[in-house]
This record gives structure tokens, C-alpha cells and sequence, in this order.
């Protein structure tokens, strides 16, 4: 399926992301700063994109040059909502520019922006190869006054160490963590619930801040070191959370409770509030499974034993293994030659990112224990080693034994779930999202399994196609 097709299936989002988009385009700046961007990924691209909007001339930089061509031509291969609008809005205003190769783009910058992978390396430490990269690029044809910032997620201390490799005391160097979500990253960006910025000069920090001024979010103002460490602890926590309701959604179906009663009634609860209350089939995703390892990391390197993350690690992957359990019993206790259908690879709907993706972890292991599988997902295409990926959902129905739903694409709740039934050799729908109508399911005469819910049968039937 297209990329358009995906954005018209989050049409209502969109059409909410293309309102803060159209609000953030009226909005005027007292004075437009120079940005330089390094980095044209998730963060990079929207960072870039986002501040032009606000007003701001931002050059963004990027080492591919088949990648800047097409950027510069509007072409963005990214899924998000809203940012092929503003970077069309951006190349159209001028304001807005891709080149290759930072050292010359920053010769008259006033800030530069460090939007570099840092993936999880040796160890589960973060890889600061690209930053540091990055860095001794620059340093020497920085202009004085010309503030470094990082929004790549770095370890405490990155600040100071870049300020040593730049040996320069003109140059400053502010840390401001993003927080942004793949599907949401553009509103993240210009509807924020608060700008994190920190430095050990304070005046470059509060010229970062005032780079987002009218957005009127409140600014958080810190040493290098907090907020540095704000993102790790912010992430954590959310990963922490998600741990959690997956461990008392497994206690939900030993004790025969409800989770989505359990977390209704939770989520009301003003201290612990309604998000990430959602059992799944576990976090995964570019952020969470590094940032967690990273901030382990960080802990040890002080003597700390963090013993509550390393728990909700340790959960998370236990997570995954009792979902993979729940599918073996669907198809009768084993997995060898069992025909599952999987609905969903991506680690979340609303983007075609399979960076630490759940629904890939868990699809592996059914692979390796023997099963075969036939997938399907409204963002991703190609070919997945183990598994063939079509681009009909109702594909993957065909002979299947089971069912599975992985990723929470809303398509998937308006499928024809008497046709799927029609077309399945066994009965079993595993919705490890808790995302489809049961009673849909059930009337097709198919038998429904959630997460944390009680299991409901249909019906026997005799098997369609073999």
C-alpha cells in the first residue's frame, strides 16, 4: 500500500496535524535566526522542517547526497503526518534548505543543531561516533558565538565532552532533548508540553529557548547535566509504565480480571493518568530499547544498580515471550509448519519504522520455532526475511491457523471479518493490541484472544480453505 494510502487512513490525525501546521505558519518571530541542521533522519528532518516554520532560516545538512536531492525536490521518504506540508511550505518560502556536507553550511550559522543517529553500541552505551563526527567537522569554521546544541538523545557529560573537543570557550555548547513521537512528531513539535534547555552559560541557553518563543510552552531552563538526563528519565519512566500494565495484564488472566476495566479504573486516577495504559506484545521502537540500556549504563558508571529498570527490561522481553506462548496455544501447542497471519510490523501504527519493532521481534521467533508466516502492514512493503509480506490484509488470511494482530492500525478494525473467517483454515484471532471489536470477530464465528481479557469463543466450525 502507498504512503498516500496510509495517510489517508489517519485522515482525522492528519487533518488535526495539518491544523497546528496551518496555525504554526501564521505565527511571526521577532528576529529569525540562522539554524544549521545536521541531520536529515526522524528528529533532523522535523527539527528542521518545525523551526522554518516558527520563521527561522534553517540549512539542513545531510552526507547523502541521493537523500538531499530528493528532500530538496520536496520528496520526503519519511511517514509523519504533516512534515511533507511543511517541508513543501519551507522550500517554498525560501527559509528552507538542503545541502551536503556541514563544514561550509555552518560558516555563518548562529546555532547548529546536532540531529545525528546515536544508536545503542558496545555494551548498551550510546554511540556518540556521529556526533563526535560531527564535531570535529566544525569546530575550527564555527563562527563566535555560535551555539552547538545537541537534540540527538545523549548520555550526562556529552556536553562537556564536546566542549572539550572543541577547545573553543567563544563557542557554547546547549543540550535540548526532543520529545517527539513517530505519528505525532510534527504536533509534538509545535504543540509542546514543555522545551527542555541547558548549558553552563546560561545566556546561550535562553537564546535556545527563545528559538521557540511562540509556541508558549513552558521552558525549562537547567545545568547541561539535568538536561541531559531529563530525556533518559522522562522515557524510562514511560517505559516503566508500559512494563507495569503488561505485568498486570498477565496477573488479569490468572486471576480472570478485565485490563481494560483494571486500567479504566487506574487511568482516572489524576497521579497516574490514561496514557501508556495499553497492553501489548511489549515497547520497542528507536528510543526506548536504547535509552533504557543507555541509562543502565549511565547508572553503573556512578556505582548506582538501578534493579527497577533493569526489571522492566527484564519484563519487557518476558512480555514478548508469553505472546509468542499465547499464539503456540492457539494453533494447538506447537508452531512447527502452523500457518499464522500477522496483522501489523511496524513497532507502531502511523509510521513504517521496524526499528526494534515488537511486532518483528515477536514474528521472528514464530519464524525460528517453525512457523509460517504471511504479513501484512499499511506502511511496510518489501521483503522480510522468514516471512512473505503481501499488500492485502486479506492475504494473510488464506489457509491460516491463526490470526495474529500486532501493530494497532485502525484498518485492521474495519476488516471483513466473515470473509477472513471464510478464508482461515483454523478459528483463533490473537489481538495482542486489544485493539479489534470482539463481538466483530465472535459473529464471524472465530474465536477472539486479547491481552489481559478473557478469552472468547465461538462457535465450532469447520475450516474453510485448505
Amino acid at each position: 500500500m502507498s504512503l498516500l494510502t496510509c495517510r489517508e487512513e489517519y485522515a482525522g490525525l492528519t487533518a488535526a496535524v495539518r491544523a497546528t501546521v496551518n496555525s504554526a505558519c501564521h505565527l511571526q518571530i521577532m528576529t529569525a535566526a540562522r539554524i544549521v541542521v545536521v541531520g536529515t533522519g526522524y528528529v533532523g528532518l522535523t527539527t528542521g522542517a518545525c523551526l522554518a516554520s516558527l520563521g527561522h532560516r534553517v540549512t539542513c545538512v545531510d552526507v547523502d547526497a541521493g537523500k538531499v536531492a530528493r528532500l530538496s525536490a520536496g520528496r520526503v521518504d519519511i511517514l509523519e503526518p504533516g512534515l511533507s506540508e511543511l517541508v513543501d511550505r519551507g522550500l517554498t518560502s525560501g527559509r528552507l534548505t538542503f545541502v551536503v556536507g556541514a563544514r561550509e553550511a555552518v560558516r555563518e550559522a548562529e546555532g547548529v543543531f546536532l540531529c545525528v543517529p546515536t544508536p545503542m553500541g558496545a555494551g548498551g552505551s550510546a554511540d556518540l561516533r556521529a556526533v563526535e563526527a560531527v564535531v570535529a567537522e566544525v569546530g575550527d569554521v564555527l563562527p563566535a558565538g555560535c551555539a552547538v546544541i545537541t537534540k540527538s538523545t545523549v548520555p550526562v557529560g556529552t556536553s562537556r565532552r564536546i566542549r572539550a573537543m572543541l577547545g573553543r570557550v567563544d563557542v557554547p555548547v546547549v543540550s535540548n532533548p526532543e520529545f517527539l513521537r513517530e505519528g505525532t512528531a510534527v504536533a509534538d513539535f509545535l504543540g509542546p508540553d514543555r522545551i527542555v534547555v541547558g548549558s553552563d552559560d546560561l545566556e546561550a541557553a535562553r537564546w535556545v529557548g527563545d528559538l521557540y518563543a511562540d509556541l508558549s510552552a513552558p521552558t525549562v531552563v537547567a545545568d547541561a547535566a539535568s538536561a541531559e538526563l531529563v530525556k533518559y528519565a522522562a522515557n524510562c519512566f514511560l517505559a516503566m509504565k508500559l512494563s507495569y500494565v503488561n505485568a498486570i495484564a498477565e496477573l488479569c488472566e490468572r486471576l480472570g480480571a478485565d485490563i481494560s476495566l483494571v486500567t479504566a479504573g487506574m487511568g482516572y486516577d489524576r497521579r497516574i493518568g490514561r496514557s501508556f495504559l495499553k497492553p501489548g506484545p511489549g515497547w520497542g521502537g528507536s528510543c526506548l530499547p536504547k535509552d533504557t540500556s543507555a541509562l543502565l549504563k549511565i547508572a553503573e558508571s556512578v556505582d548506582y544498580d538501578f534493579q527497577m529498570l533493569s526489571s522492566a527490561i527484564d519484563e519487557n522481553l518476558a512480555q514478548r515471550d508469553r505472546i509468542v506462548a499465547k499464539i503456540a496455544r492457539a494453533v494447538g501447542g506447537t508452531l512447527a509448519g502452523a500457518r499464522i497471519g500477522v496483522l501489523g510490523l511496524a513497532f507502531k501504527a502511523g509510521t513504517n519504522d521496524l526499528r526494534d519493532s515488537p511486532a518483528l521481534a515477536v514474528s521472528s521467533v514464530l519464524c525460528a520455532l517453525g512457523a509460517e508466516l504471511t504479513a501484512y502492514d499499511p506502511a511496510v512493503g518489501g521483503e522480510i526475511a522468514g516471512m512473505t509480506v503481501v499488500d492485502d490484509p486479506y492475504q494473510i488470511a488464506k489457509a491460516a491457523d491463526a490470526v495474529v494482530v500486532l501493530t494497532e492500525w485502525n484498518e485492521f478494525k474495519r476488516l471483513d471479518w466473515s470473509y477472513m473467517a471464510e478464508l482461515m483454515h483454523g478459528d483463533t484471532v490473537v489481538d495482542t493490541r486489544n485493539l479489534l471489536d470482539p463481538r466483530a470477530v465472535l459473529d464471524a464465528g472465530l474465536s477472539w484472544q486479547g491481552i489481559g481479557r478473557p478469552l472468547k469463543r465461538a462457535p465450532l466450525r469447520q475450516g474453510a480453505l485448505s
